[in-house]
């Protein structure tokens, strides 16, 4: 009777120990199941920021290069019109000069004039 005592004893812990093993393994599969799914939602919101980031960094190059072009056309225009002006300028001295020389003409003909006389 002892020994069937024990026996039942031996098997109550067996059982015991068995189910408490099998509930362990069943929570670490639950946990390995949900960590693998949360992985998975955190892998995927990496990417989706990794795509909003090269999205933004494309975008931002983007207005770089037009702000650059939009420089680029108001130096060319400004460098056009300061030719446009050196140019008149130039024409402006000119024609000064020209009416001058004409001017120190006609005095050094008058002078002349007035010596011979």
């Amino acid at each position: 009777m002892k020994r069937v005592c024990i026996a039942i004893m031996a098997l109550s812990i067996s059982m015991t120990t068995m189910v408490s093993c099998k509930e362990a393994a069943n929570k670490a599969k639950e946990a390995t199941e949900e960590a693998g799914e949360t992985l998975d939602e955190a892998s995927e919101g990496l990417k989706d920021a990794a795509n909003d980031a090269v999205d933004a960094v494309k975008d931002a190059g983007d207005e770089v290069m037009e702000a650059g072009e939009q420089a680029l056309d108001s130096i060319k225009k400004a460098g056009e019109e300061t030719m446009d002006k050196a140019k008149e300028m130039g024409e402006g001295i000119k024609d000064a000069a020209n009416e001058t020389a004409e001017d120190l003409k006609k005095v050094a003909e008058d002078t002349k004039d007035k010596l011979e006389h």
